[in-house]
């Protein structure tokens, strides 16, 4: 008996250890994205509040933009998108525009609130499928607006979201198109600072750019314009809030430094029109589409030689709404992480290979090994670490609170820091909301980010079993009055 319990213990020795080395390269590479992120804020803090954009607006080189909103039973949500987007003080801050309501077969009112409010009318006598000669599920009418004429409505067969974007594509004039979800609100000058780094690009050619997606729970919305930014009370969307800060701000913008982004949120970004179509738009089939075009985006770069690049801003602002209910979060981050899965299985043979550069030998293993399989590793450093103290006592203690400290510090910690950078660039928050962030990111290890892990762990669990994953629905109860 006391030679396996010998065996046992010395076999949870070895799990804290690479566990404990495996967090902290983990640290270490957060640590670089962090100084890589605030090199990048320090040098653009407060362009938001200058005059550049204004001349990006009055030039001539700023090109239109297709705006394509796909929609799936977002009765709540839809019109005070639309309306963010043409109404307001005079809708985006932005020279040229179109925008394509896509209406993917819902089953709600979507399509009848969107008729109704903004006066749409069949476009008759027109051919308006595969324009960019993309295949998609029938379509079964377009509309136009009476009173907006830069507002068009596809109605089609339900055919999932990358189906849906694949029709509005179909349809674009534009040479860059925006993807948004059909909850998105955005701030009248968001095109104008997230299209810069396509005007500014001289040569180089961007192929997509990201923008920053804030939590608009418990904020005061009204006709589609943000007039008051607060944190919500409830405390799944305080930890959302944080979660989108470090995800955004840390994440996203270090990796862009260094043309390594691999995710553009669905919820707000821009893309080079030809090049998707030359792709073959966005895949039929992954509830991760967003990242998977993402990928095969920078794959067909390195490939043809094209020498672009994928771009991220920080500033650009678009609020969505977060899942308030905990099997609503639990379907977003199940499918969230579904998403990851396929987007690396499909491209596979990029990871490690030397033709990819960069992108094969950082980015794809990085988002491989920290954020599919980092949840695996986290729930084996839980499980260690509780089952060395319930039979090790106060001897295994001793030996675990290094990594303990270490899973603090991987979740907690980080957080706290992105919130205060958040709060460094644009001061946003009230001393009482920061307090309160703070407070939600310093508890983070030891009750959300366990259930986040179980659930991603649970995600990949279904991915590897084969087990289909569909977009699903979630409860809104819409934040735009």
């Amino acid at each position: 008996m006391n030679n396996i319990w010998n065996l046992v213990q010395f076999c949870l020795r070895i799990l804290n250890q690479l566990i404990f080395i495996y967090l902290m390269i983990i640290c270490f590479f957060y640590l670089i994205l962090f100084f890589l992120t605030f090199k990048q804020l320090k040098r653009e803090r407060g362009l938001h509040n200058v005059e550049p954009y204004k001349r990006i607006r009055d030039s001539a080189f700023t090109p239109p933009i297709s705006i394509l909103v796909p929609a799936y039973n977002e009765q709540m949500g839809i019109i005070g998108t639309v309306l963010s987007l043409i109404t307001g003080n005079g809708g985006l801050n932005y020279p040229e525009y179109e925008v394509i309501v896509v209406n993917d077969g819902s089953n709600d009112e979507t399509l009848q609130k969107m008729i109704d409010r903004f006066k749409m009318t069949p476009l008759k006598n027109k051919v308006f499928q595969k324009r960019n000669g993309i295949e998609t599920k029938l379509i079964k009418m377009v509309y136009y607006s009476e009173v907006f004429p830069q507002l068009i409505l596809i109605d089609k067969e339900n055919g999932g979201k990358s189906d849906a974007l694949n029709a509005g594509i179909n349809l674009a004039r534009y040479p860059y198109f925006a993807s948004i979800d059909g909850d998105t609100i955005l701030e009248s000058d968001s095109f104008l600072k997230i299209m810069k780094p396509i005007i500014e690009a001289n040569e180089q050619e961007i192929l997509a750019v990201g923008g920053n997606v804030l939590i608009a729970n418990g904020s005061t919305i009204i006709q589609g314009q943000m007039k008051e930014k607060r944190i919500s009370r409830n405390p799944w969307v305080v930890m959302q809030t944080i979660e989108y800060t470090r995800a955004f701000l840390i994440g996203r913008v270090g990796l862009s430094r260094k043309n390594l982004l691999l995710i553009i949120s669905g919820a707000f970004g821009v893309f080079n029109t030809a090049r998707v179509v030359q792709a073959g738009g966005y895949r039929v089939g992954t509830v991760g589409e967003d990242m998977e075009l993402v990928v095969r985006l920078h794959k067909m770069n390195i490939e043809n030689g094209w020498g672009a690049r994928i771009d991220y801003v920080a500033d650009p602002v678009c609020y969505t709404e977060a899942p308030e209910e905990l099997k609503d979060l639990k379907k977003q981050r199940i499918r969230w992480h579904r998403g990851l899965f396929d987007s690396l299985w499909i491209h596979r043979k990029m990871i490690l290979n030397p033709k990819y550069g960069t992108i094969g030998f950082i980015a794809m293993p990085y988002f491989l090994l920290v954020e599919l399989l980092g949840p695996v590793a986290e729930v084996v450093g839980y499980l260690v670490v509780v089952i060395g103290l319930v039979f090790g006592g106060q001897h295994y203690l001793q030996q675990s609170l290094p990594l303990i400290l270490l899973m603090v510090a991987y979740g907690s910690f980080l957080s706290m820091g992105a919130v205060l950078l958040e709060e460094w660039r644009l001061g946003d928050f009230k001393i009482s909301e920061l307090n309160r962030l703070f407070f939600f990111a310093l508890s983070e290890t030891i009750w959300y980010r366990p259930v986040m892990i179980i659930w991603r762990v649970q995600s990949l669990t279904f991915a590897i079993r084969g087990k289909k994953q569909s977009w699903g629905e979630m409860k809104r109860k819409g934040v735009s009055a």
